[in-house]
């Protein structure tokens, strides 16, 4: 079963037809919305200033989401796929968008609707990634644009992959 953990006085709240893995962590002030999966060994530590995640958005193994204290939050859009080990840092990430496995996105950075952060990069802190672009590197910078219907066609088909996905572990743990 899940870590959910009331930090604070803040209990998580969580959608509709979600699915945690038996190891994610869910603390603090984290808002999520439907269809959502947190996988196994993810952390959602909103302990010290809120996250809040949209509809059908999927965070993979691995990845850790944390904030600065009274400085930065996070928030997530709608069908969001976080690649496994993925750390986010009090930072905001737009509908659509898909951020790489292994990937650091850090305070106060955009990651605009559409926009696909290459796997092992790092947007540094303000950083603002325009819609429907790809950015990779160390620092992440800017590579090319990204038509918008194939960005949205990948990352609603990936978002919807991983909600199928998460239904096989709920059908496994409905047959027990």
């Amino acid at each position: 079963m899940a870590i959910i953990k009331k930090v604070r006085g803040f209990t998580p709240k969580i959608g509709k037809n979600c699915f945690l893995a038996d190891n994610a962590a869910v603390i603090g002030d984290v808002v999520m919305g439907d269809d959502c999966s947190i996988w196994f060994g993810a952390v959602l530590r909103g302990d010290v200033n809120s996250i809040r995640i949209g509809n059908c958005v999927n965070i993979q193994d691995g990845s850790v989401l944390h904030t600065l204290y009274q400085k930065s939050v996070i928030e997530i859009g709608d069908h969001v796929s976080v690649g496994h080990n993925v750390t986010i840092h009090g930072a905001k990430i737009c509908d659509y968008a898909l951020v790489g496995m292994g990937s650091v996105v850090l305070d106060g950075a955009v990651v605009g609707e559409g926009a696909i952060i290459a796997a092992g990069s790092v947007v540094l802190k303000n950083t603002v990634v325009e819609p429907h672009t790809m950015w990779a590197g160390i620092p992440a910078r800017f590579v090319k644009k990204v038509d918008p219907a194939q960005a949205k066609e990948l990352n609603v088909k990936i978002a919807h992959n991983y909600l199928m996905y998460s239904q096989w572990y709920k059908d496994e743990e409905g047959e027990s």
